[in-house]
């Protein structure tokens, strides 16, 4: 006969565990956030100082290599190296100038993380951030993994739409209009990143 009373144990630990986890993402993601908005929070800090702040904590905190490797796979593939480095090099810059973009209309507003859940079959972590704008609230989901001890975040969703895969989509467009070489994309991507650069430092 089962005996339904270890099971229940059972489950009350795994749910412990996985609790435990989430939680310890959630607590991690907010330390993250936190340094940047206290460096917005500061009215005598230069936006060069902000938008180094930003660039490095995304280069820390996301696989940016892992990302513009899977996104522009074929075209990566066909590059020599240089042309290679001088991609992962633009596409980690242009993905903090992304959420520098975001940031240039922050006015103190605040944020509450409602919600985490730790999905044990991808070994991923779900976290709800809800945000309180002047004109209402918005939800943002942080995917975050933890690989070798390490938190990252791999993927944003706000209202429902994915960073990565909005990423993935401009960047194939990108290509097609450069004919799937990289080092042309370079050219434009240089480009692009020069002007949101200037945008969010004036």
């Amino acid at each position: 006969m089962i005996n339904l009373t270890k099971i229940a144990v059972f489950l009350i630990i795994i749910s412990l565990s996985l609790n435990l986890k989430a939680s310890e993402a959630s607590n991690w993601l907010k330390e993250e956030v936190d340094k940047i908005l206290i460096a917005y929070q500061d009215p005598n800090l230069p936006n060069e100082n902000r938008f180094l702040l930003i660039e490095q904590t995304i280069n820390n905190n996301f696989p940016g290599k892992s990302i513009a490797i899977n996104i522009a796979k074929k075209s990566y593939k066909a590059a020599d190296d240089e042309t290679r480095k001088t991609y992962i090099d633009l596409f980690k810059r242009h993905l903090a100038l992304n959420i520098a973009s975001l940031m240039k209309g922050y006015s103190n507003q605040s944020y509450e993380l409602i919600d985490s859940r730790y999905d044990e079959k991808n070994n991923v972590n779900y976290i709800d951030m809800e945000i309180s704008l002047d004109t209402g609230k918005i939800i943002v989901t942080w995917r975050v993994l933890k690989h070798k001890e390490r938190y990252f975040v791999i993927d944003l969703i706000i209202s429902g739409i994915s960073l990565y895969e909005t990423k993935r989509s401009e960047f194939n467009s990108m290509l097609k209009n450069v004919d799937n070489d990289l080092s042309k994309l370079n050219d434009e991507l240089h480009k692009t990143n020069e002007s949101s650069y200037q945008k969010i430092i004036n």
